[in-house]
């Protein structure tokens, strides 16, 4: 039996529930009295921000709202962000919104407190001490950013996106309230839903690193362990349960709360163990494709679940038990647990094969090539990956080889 072994980052308090973004003004009043608002311009917009903002000042913070983060996050959009704000010199920073809103708060932190450029701090453990304190205010159920030690970019100088991973970048504090997700429509709902279940399924069976006192120290994501294994199974449960009611229906407060409650368990569960193969594949057929993030990641799922199934039978057996596939032997309960989660992802409308996203057939060979350059989400895959493995995985994915 493998050694207990857990290492769980997380905000100073995630504070969950219908309507605590009333609390917001309390919260960020106790941390600082000047608030740059981090947001994108269709919340900005809305009446749930005008509420936000009356809180904020009623509470006598100086608040600044900039509304200009756009999808995917673009380097440049951060750096409008930074010269947007000089002179406020903010206190605190809240990123309300997606995940570009969320991470757009991050990295903004990050340069108003150690200056630039921003790829000095692409990787692992290179952000060198305390950013501004970050409050993040997710207003749909994805990502995960909110409870997460990592903000990714778009660099247009380069092919893929990029991350920054510290723990430093994890939000000071989070609060999750479903009432901000009710607008969301039911794509962007299944979109978000589809890539918090591929943190999860990828956070349970990651690899399991040698557990070495350097370990939590030497890497930002270490791997599965007791704590990432417990928040992914809650995450895999609530979002099986959860997602297609608030697809179907997207004024089921039960759905929506519940659905949060999963994106944010498997953000705590990558947030600690990481991702793996679907994440880094995903990132050359997004460049190729211009296709969401969850669109990419959730049409892989499948695929990689298939490869990596050798390697990770013990976790797929949990996660089958987690949504009631409970009847016959290991091998066919695996088999069942696969085709359940296509059939999720086929039922809220992602596409079955990446030649459903547009893909072109003869970028096969560079898709597995440039997965290869994620090292860090190679490295944490639980089957040993080269690239004909990952080119066998991009091949299934493509002609939908089951």
């Amino acid at each position: 039996m493998d050694e207990i072994f857990g290492v769980m980052r997380s905000p100073n308090a995630i504070i969950f529930g219908n309507g605590q973004r009333h609390a917001l003004g309390q919260i960020i009043g106790r941390i600082g009295t000047r608030v740059l608002v981090c947001t994108d311009q269709r919340f900005a917009a809305s009446t749930e921000m005008d509420e936000i903002l009356a809180d904020l000042k009623s509470k006598g913070l100086d608040c600044l709202v900039f509304d200009g983060t756009q999808a995917e996050l673009p380097l440049s959009s951060i750096e409008e962000c930074v010269k947007f704000c000089e002179g406020f010199n903010p206190d605190v920073i809240a990123g309300i919104g997606g995940g570009s809103c969320m991470d757009m708060a991050k990295l903004v932190s990050l340069l108003l407190t150690h200056g630039g450029p921003m790829d000095r701090f692409y990787g692992e453990f290179k952000v060198p001490g305390p950013v501004i304190p970050v409050v993040a205010v997710p207003t749909t159920s994805g990502t995960g950013s909110e409870v997460t030690p990592v903000a990714v970019l778009a660099d247009h100088a380069r092919d893929l996106k990029v991350g920054v991973s510290s723990p430093y970048l994890i939000p000071h504090t989070a609060v999750c309230d479903a009432e901000l997700t009710l607008t969301c429509p039911p794509g962007l709902t299944a979109l978000s839903g589809a890539d918090a279940l591929t943190h999860a399924i990828e956070a349970l069976t990651a690899i399991s690193h040698p557990r070495t006192p350097e370990l939590s120290q030497q890497r930002v994501f270490v791997g599965k362990n007791l704590f990432s294994d417990q928040h992914a199974l809650v995450a895999i449960r609530a979002i099986f349960k959860h997602l297609p009611r608030a697809i179907e229906d997207g004024s089921d407060v039960n759905a929506r709360s519940m659905l949060m409650y999963g994106a944010v368990s498997a953000g705590m569960a990558f947030g600690g163990a990481g991702t793996a193969a679907a994440h880094a594949i995903q990132y050359p057929v997004g460049a190729l494709t211009h296709t969401a993030h969850g669109l990419g990641v959730a049409t892989l799922l499948p695929y990689v679940m298939a490869y990596n199934a050798p390697a990770c039978l013990h976790e797929l057996l949990a996660m089958g038990d987690a949504i009631g596939v409970t009847h016959g032997t290991s091998e066919q309960i695996v088999l069942e647990t696969i085709e359940r989660t296509r059939d999720l992802c086929a039922r809220i409308g992602i596409p079955g094969t990446l030649a459903g996203l547009n893909l072109p057939e003869d970028k096969l060979d560079w898709v597995a090539e440039q997965s290869m350059l994620s090292a860090r989400l190679i490295n944490n895959n639980p089957r040993k990956l080269d690239v004909e493995g990952v080119r066998e995985i991009v091949q299934n994915a493509f002609y939908g080889t089951h």
